[in-house]
């Protein structure tokens, strides 16, 4: 992380003015989004950066940083970033392999098939090479979207949703985010709204 913080300094005063449209910074600019991937760190202002050069400077184009630039995205739902993103790059590079199967695992993620996710991320496990922390990142996601909607769910529903976890990976998940679980299974949003009520019970005490 100690690289990262020390790039992002420099390269926040190159996107300053109009420096930030230079194509002479995008060594540089693409370096940052390596460093980004290996240290499992974010900067969608430069990216987004990145990925305005590429469409002003069509020759520079780089389809190894726009692929990361796009599972870094990924690993930011459910904010926009992968949209925002995505519309910045043309239809011709959209086609190409690997963007091509980035959009689909991104299209597999906004609409919530986890499970074909998975399978489809396991038959291209290379387009991981160089990103820490993606799995994690995508199965935060996943939480948060079981959070708000699920009142109730079996575990080994879960647990596929999450990426075939083992029972004692499912639990460090579980112990995350402070769901519970019975013989029936787990209720995510019950013990939101659990969560809440002591906390508004704390909060009419207290006045």
């Amino acid at each position: 992380m100690a690289m990262f913080e020390q790039m992002r300094a420099n390269v926040g005063k190159l996107l300053k003015g109009i420096d930030r449209y230079n194509p002479e910074n995008l060594a540089t600019l693409e370096r940052y989004v390596e460093t980004q991937a290996k240290e499992n760190a974010y900067d969608l202002e430069a990216n987004l950066a990145v990925l305005k050069l590429y469409q002003f400077n069509p020759a520079f184009f780089q389809t190894t940083v726009t692929a990361q630039i796009l599972l870094k995205a990924l690993t930011n739902l459910p904010h926009t970033d992968f949209t925002l993103c995505k519309c910045m790059i043309d239809q011709a590079h959209q086609e190409e392999r690997p963007i091509r199967q980035i959009l689909y695992l991104g299209d597999l993620l906004e609409t919530c098939h986890f499970q074909a996710f998975w399978q489809a991320l396991d038959e291209n496990m290379d387009l991981l090479e160089g990103i820490t922390g993606f799995e994690d990142s995508v199965r935060k996601f996943i939480c948060h979207v079981v959070g708000i909607t699920y009142q109730h769910i079996d575990r080994w529903l879960l647990a596929e949703m999450l990426g075939d976890l083992t029972d004692s990976q499912l639990k460090v998940w579980m112990s995350k985010y402070g769901w519970s679980a019975d013989e029936s299974g787990i209720s995510p949003l019950l013990d939101i709204i659990k969560l809440a009520n002591t906390i508004s019970g704390s909060i009419s005490e207290a006045s």
